[in-house]
């Protein structure tokens, strides 16, 4: 018999299972909802569903590099506890999804924005008996030159694309953006507002300080320059030699994109605009 998509969609809010869970509880059970529900009670499922409230501030963030060097991802995966989150079956699952968002036409985004058969995690959560689920990722694809840095935790991951340079040079500026989260590439990137905003804020210190207009002018252009200096990636001091910018380091290659993950970043971001 055919399942519609209501019963599936009942059955979810019932049990809290994935909606390919239940459509497969369905079909077994040839459409009866009780048995659908036995059905996945018996394979762990509806216990797992019960866990899904539990904060999740624990994981891996894993990284994928195709054959080619020319596709990386990195992908986050939640869990409960670090204990966790170092076993096989998640770091297998884990490595699995990274790769698998390599096949997808897709950049950056959540769980949301992936095929649900990718990020079910429903039957990992019934095996380890913790709440899961598929945080934020990252995609780059390029005919450039791409580097990625995978902290020893796994709990921080950047990938840098550049134009120019080699492999050696992108994974030394992943690790810098890993470690200084630049919040732009050039100050080129920096919205009108922000710079109209940091402007405005500069030359009230130096009108409070009691300088002469022209003097205050000057001053506002060297905290504006130290300013590019702590959130545009070009700008900054390189973190293996900080006499050096990493305009300098680039030595002519052009970085073209970066992503940053760091775990639990994209939970603390949602938890502030409540």
């Amino acid at each position: 018999m055919g399942i519609t998509a209501s019963q599936v969609k009942e059955l979810r809010e019932k049990t809290g299972v994935g909606m390919m869970d239940c459509k497969k509880a369905l079909v077994e059970s040839g459409g009866d909802e009780e048995k659908a529900i036995m059905y996945l009670r018996e394979k762990g499922l509806s216990k797992a569903a019960k866990k899904a409230g539990r904060a999740t501030s624990e994981g891996l963030i894993t990284p994928y590099i195709s054959e080619d060097g020319k596709t990386a991802v990195i992908a986050e995966l939640l869990c409960e506890t670090d204990f966790v989150a170092k076993g096989d079956d998640f770091q297998a699952f884990s490595a699995a999804l990274s790769e698998k968002i390599a096949g997808l036409d897709v950049t950056a985004g959540t769980a949301e924005d992936l095929p649900e058969e990718i990020t079910d995690v429903t039957d990992l959560i019934a095996k380890l008996g913790e709440n899961m689920g598929v945080g934020r990722f990252a995609k780059v694809t390029t005919d450039g030159v791409l580097g990625v840095y995978v902290h020893s935790n796994n709990k921080l991951a950047s990938i840098v694309e550049l134009d120019g340079g080699d492999e050696d040079l992108a994974k030394d500026i992943a690790m810098h953006v890993a470690a200084m989260n630049p919040t732009c590439l050039t100050s080129d990137e920096l919205p009108a507002e922000v710079l109209e905003k940091e402007k405005a804020l500069y030359l009230k210190q130096a009108m409070d300080e009691g300088k002469p207009e022209n003097i205050a002018e000057k001053i506002v252009m060297g905290r504006l320059n130290k300013f590019y200096s702590e959130v545009c990636l070009v700008n900054q001091a390189f973190i293996k030699e900080d006499k050096k910018s990493i305009k300098d380091v680039l030595n002519g290659a052009n970085v073209v994109s970066m992503a940053r993950l760091a775990l639990g970043e994209g939970a603390a971001a949602e938890e502030s605009e409540d």
